[in-house]
């Protein structure tokens, strides 16, 4: 009777301990297939961002050839210029100007601390030159008119006219999305140097007006410390790449929208995002260009 029974509890013992065994290896299936998972899910965003990336070069590109169309057609392109830029310039000029207030409200009471108010010309234009006009405006800029031109092509989409000029032999990139493009990219830096210009006006109604600054000091001390090349050029350069940006996420997200209305909702959404995203990135790394040792 003694070799039976301790058979049966080897026997026992031998399956409860398989089972152990079998739980914890399926515990461990699961969390190695948790963690391959989450592999495969950052290449699949790795690998959708690398192809968005190729589309969107693809689509400039094919835009940047259409250039020919604004040379035989250069209305399409003074129609955009009112519609991009005009359109945009109210919403500049306050926005600029009350910037510029701004900074001259908070810039005198800090160089008043150290007794060098009547620099504040020199501060609040370097500001404006340097950063906060073509950034603001960028970003501006991309919330009004390139959310206007995503929704814009979006619905072209969704309502099949892209496709119904494509019937007709024309191509949508070249009339379309190229008119708007460059329409972008030349009215960016004529608003950031409004924005430029009105801001200074403001901080210099603030500080002059209403504080007190010596109106020769804050006029002299401006110029003479403002540079042609340093300053100008380079906010000059920032508002151009980016207008191009914005130009070229707003067209991009608009031309691949899903053509419905909450396709158009969604990409207006992202050009506003992306936008804003990629303009404070560039606005980094053009500066520690521009600026850095």
């Amino acid at each position: 009777m003694a070799w039976p029974t301790g058979l049966f509890l080897f026997t026992t013992l031998l399956l409860a301990w398989r089972r152990i065994l079998w739980v914890e290896y399926e515990a461990n299936a699961v969390r190695e297939f948790a963690v391959l998972e989450q592999l495969a899910r950052l290449g699949r965003i790795g690998i959708g961002s690398l192809e968005q990336l190729g589309r969107g070069h693809l689509l400039l590109l094919q835009v940047l050839a259409g250039v020919s169309e604004l040379l035989t057609r250069p209305r399409l392109l003074l129609n955009q210029l009112f519609s991009v830029g005009v359109l945009s310039v109210l919403i500049v000029a306050i926005s600029g100007t009350f910037v510029g207030m701004v900074l001259g409200l908070q810039g005198y009471y800090i160089l008043s601390q150290f007794g060098a108010e009547q620099t504040l010309g020199v501060m609040v234009a370097a500001s404006l030159v340097r950063e906060l006009g073509p950034v603001v405006t960028a970003l501006l800029f991309a919330g009004r008119a390139g959310s206007a031109l995503t929704a814009e092509i979006g619905l072209m989409k969704a309502t099949e006219q892209l496709s119904g000029l494509e019937m007709m032999a024309v191509n949508p990139v070249k009339r379309i999305l190229t008119p708007r493009f460059f329409a972008g990219f030349i009215a960016m830096p004529l608003l950031a140097a409004m924005f430029s210009a009105l801001g200074v006006i403001g901080g210099y109604f603030v500080g002059v007006g209403l504080l007190g600054v010596d109106d020769g000091a804050f006029w002299s001390q401006m110029q003479s410390k403002i540079d042609l090349y340093d300053d100008v050029l380079n906010g000059v350069i920032k508002s151009l790449v980016f207008g191009f940006v914005c130009s070229w996420i707003a067209l991009f997200q608009g031309y691949g929208a899903v053509p419905t209305s909450e396709g158009v909702s969604r990409a207006t959404t992202r050009t506003v995002v992306h936008s804003s995203f990629a303009v404070l990135g560039l606005d980094f790394i053009l500066t520690a260009l521009m600026f850095g040792e």
